[in-house]
């Protein structure tokens, strides 16, 4: 969720990541199949990160 809410910013044009193991680069390629957030999703998020 972490770097599809990164990927979702306009302002954030690149988000780069890590791994140790290849299932942390599947997961890492597997959250740019849930780029969409509802605007609930949206609110509660930013109001974790303010």
């Amino acid at each position: 969720m972490a770097i599809a809410w990164t990927l979702h910013n306009d302002a954030v044009t690149t988000c780069l990541i890590g791994a140790s193991r290849p299932a942390q680069i599947e997961d890492s390629v597997a959250a740019l199949n849930n780029l969409e957030f509802s605007s609930d999703d949206i609110a509660k998020i930013d109001a974790i990160i303010r």
